[in-house]
């Protein structure tokens, strides 16, 4: 196995967030299957290696073939893959939407299904995987009493859940909104009786999709009624009905009816353990293990052929265009 370099712009300050923890889990699982390394590439960090002092040693040449670069922060992802053209290099798809091309000698893994779905369509040359983010084993319901109704994230919340849906339901029951870091999360959805996150507006707003959406499936971990939106990597697991709830349902008064619902009479029927054994150490770990395997054959013998698939550029797409009305026109001249 290759030696792994997961590139990150940082791992504190502006860049600590839930794409950052999310690198920083599959990085710590990879170190299980073969060496790995976290490399920083916009900001310098005590103990850590930097990119630019990376690319600058002379004893990178000869240990090209021994490496693979791992790049995920979709906003640098085109930048990053033009400047370490040469060196094997994997893009490691959270978010989709970001618009860039990637060439066919790059593997893709994507974190949903619906992000594999993307690059299934734009880079349909690519060799691409499906990577699904781990729920970590403190995520789990400690079956005991829950002093919080509703619990709401602010973070990504839509404008209809914070100024509409929340102000009418803390008229009713006991709702909690976090403005802050949690530190103990899975005791934090362990007191909390419903979740609501609804985070369309957000991405929308960023212009890129929903990567994975952690946060749900974790309530549901721990034993919480989900009422979520749909969007992005979130419809991947949520299954409104089955699993969870969708919010935003047409009016406020229903969404209202049905939480409260939910608080009055919960269905135990709607937790099914078996939706988050997918999400786990032991089947992540399988996964990426065939899927690294898999790469470095592909690195491997790399170099015996030569990629001339032709790719689905926009001038050939405006030719592949252009024939098929030329087709139908000799179609209907031929009648």
């Amino acid at each position: 196995m290759r030696k792994l370099y997961f590139l990150v712009p940082g791992t504190t300050g502006q860049f600590a967030c839930g794409g950052l923890w999310a690198e920083l889990k599959t990085f710590n699982l990879a170190k299980h299957i073969c060496p790995a390394e976290i490399v920083t590439y916009r900001q310098r960090e005590k103990d850590r290696i930097f990119l630019d002092d990376l690319l600058k040693d002379p004893s990178l040449t000869d240990i090209k073939n021994k490496i693979i670069f791992v790049m995920s922060w979709g906003f640098d992802v085109a930048k990053l893959a033009d400047r370490l053209r040469g060196y094997p290099v994997i893009y490691h798809a959270h978010s989709a939407g970001y618009g860039f091309h990637i060439p066919a000698h790059i593997p893709i893994i994507t974190v949903s299904r619906n992000t594999m779905g993307y690059w299934g369509q734009k880079a349909p040359h690519n060799l691409i995987y499906y990577l699904p983010n781990q729920i970590g084993d403190e995520f789990k319901n400690f079956n005991c009493d829950r002093d919080i109704d509703v619990l709401v994230q602010a973070r990504k919340s839509s404008d209809y859940l914070l100024d509409r849906l929340v102000p009418a339901l803390q008229k009713q029951c006991h709702v909690f909104v976090v403005n802050s870091y949690i530190e103990d999360l899975p005791g934090l959805f362990n007191r909390a009786k419903i979740y609501l996150y609804d985070s369309a507006q957000y991405w929308a707003l960023q212009g890129v999709s929903e990567g994975f959406g952690l946060q749900p499936l974790e309530a549901i971990a721990c034993g919480c009624y989900v009422f979520s939106s749909i969007n992005g990597g979130l419809s991947d697991y949520l299954d409104p009905g089955f699993n969870s709830y969708k919010i935003a349902g047409y009016s406020p008064d229903y969404d209202i009816q049905r939480i409260l619902r939910v608080l009055e009479k919960p269905d135990p029927n709607l937790f099914d353990e078996s939706l988050l054994a997918e999400y786990r150490t032991d089947n992540i770990l399988n996964r990426l293990r065939v899927i690294l395997e898999e790469i470095n054959e592909f690195f491997d013998s790399r170099h015996q052929w030569s990629s001339t698939i032709p790719e689905l550029t926009r001038w050939r797409m405006m030719k592949l265009w252009g024939r098929g009305i030329v087709d139908k026109l000799r179609k209907k001249l031929s009648r």
